[in-house]
């Protein structure tokens, strides 16, 4: 049986050139970047070159690159970093704003803000997904330490108007944060054409090592650490920096933003292929955010009158490797915070995300549309009172 992988937005495959690139920092060049002897200059030298190329696939500055073990402490560091640092010359008084859809690294990290005494301001979308711009204003007006709103949804896909965002943001003088770990690669991730203050991304959406990722942080933009150490990552992130890590992700970081025009129209044209494949064979699905524009490699897919584990585990069995949403939430019974925010919840019906990838093929999405139409129907089949 062939297997097929269209679950690219949970975790891609390394790429060969990141593997070759971060090879020597498994073996002979595994000095420690703060050493003066010339061990640790070699690892400076790799790292900071590191650092120049993740900040010129973002179109940034390479002071304004901070290296993190991923998105999810990259997230937490914009946001608990800019309400901790606020909140300490507001006498522990303010807010945090993001929207309803983010990833949970960001609703966690502002409840953990609430916790500490910040006012919550939860951003409501619209039936695509789409953050309400009068929300916005609304949630601007209490000038919160920052909004954070993602570029694009890792669940269904839907982009947001970030510029858009960000530009709001700056006349009122708040801190604009971003979560674009689904966005680049996928589509023009640039901090100097969005207008951001703050950016998160991870190395192991974009063919990059796991447990290596960067927040983009604007010059100006003041924060306070989660740890405390050595003055490493100019004292926002102490620690021994993971220079392998930082070799991998700067290499990937390259091609993603290289390929991401050409890699991006040929992951939409598939996706399309694939929705209306399924759509032809399945009675009763829709497609979540489809009124929106998309991210071009994610499908959110609502399938009636069907259990959704029961859908993925046959997927699975049939060779196919997808979710039911979020990663972070493999496992939970639970409905998705995401769909329940654009009113797309519904209980009884099966949520599908397949997410596609470099390595995916026209011939895949045909075999998968194929799998996905005969796991359904024996799941229907087997379950007649939700019929």
């Amino acid at each position: 049986m062939e297997y097929i992988y269209l679950d690219h937005a949970a975790s891609t495959a390394m790429r060969p050139e990141v593997r070759a690139a971060i090879e020597p920092f498994l073996g002979d060049r595994f000095g420690n970047p703060s050493s003066i002897h010339r061990w640790g200059r070699m690892a400076r030298n790799a790292l900071e070159e590191a650092r120049e190329r993740t900040a010129a696939a973002l179109g940034a500055h390479h002071r304004e690159i901070v290296f993190t073990a991923g998105g999810t402490e990259a997230d937490n560091l914009a946001v608990l970093g800019c309400w901790r640092y606020q909140a300490a010359e507001r006498s522990g008084k303010g807010s945090v704003a993001v929207s309803a859809v983010e990833h949970k690294a960001v609703h966690e990290a502002a409840r953990q803000a609430a916790r500490e005494g910040a006012e919550l301001l939860l951003l409501g979308v619209d039936e695509q997904g789409r953050v309400w711009a009068d929300g916005a204003a609304e949630a601007l007006a209490a000038r919160p330490a920052l909004l954070s709103v993602m570029w694009g949804n890792n669940e269904v896909g839907t982009l947001q108007p970030v510029a858009e965002l960000a530009a709001m943001c700056r006349d009122r003088g708040i801190f604009f944060h971003t979560d674009a770990v689904q966005a680049f690669g996928k589509v023009r991730v640039r901090v100097d054409e969005c207008g951001c203050d703050l950016l998160s991304v991870s190395a192991h959406k974009v063919g990059g090592p796991m447990g290596a990722g960067a927040l983009f942080l604007r010059d100006g933009v003041a924060l306070a650490p989660l740890a405390f150490g050595g003055g490493q990552e100019r004292g926002q992130r102490p620690g021994t920096e993971g220079v392998a890590a930082a070799v991998g992700l700067a290499c990937a970081a390259e091609l993603a933003a290289a390929e991401a025009e050409t890699e991006g129209a040929r992951l939409a044209e598939l996706r399309d292929e694939l929705e209306q494949r399924i759509r032809a064979r399945v009675a009763g699905v829709t497609v979540n955010g489809a009124g929106a524009a998309r991210l071009p490699h994610i499908t959110s897919l609502n399938v009636a009158r069907a259990d959704g584990e029961a859908v993925l585990i046959g997927l699975d069995l049939a060779g196919i490797a997808a979710s039911g949403g979020s990663a972070c939430l493999s496992g939970s019974v639970a409905s998705s915070p995401v769909l329940a925010a654009m009113g797309r919840a519904q209980p009884g019906d099966a949520t599908v995300r397949f997410s596609l990838g470099r390595t995916t093929t026209a011939a895949e999405i045909e075999t998968a549309a194929e799998r996905f139409a005969a796991v359904v129907a024996r799941v229907r089949q087997q379950s007649p009172a939700r019929v």
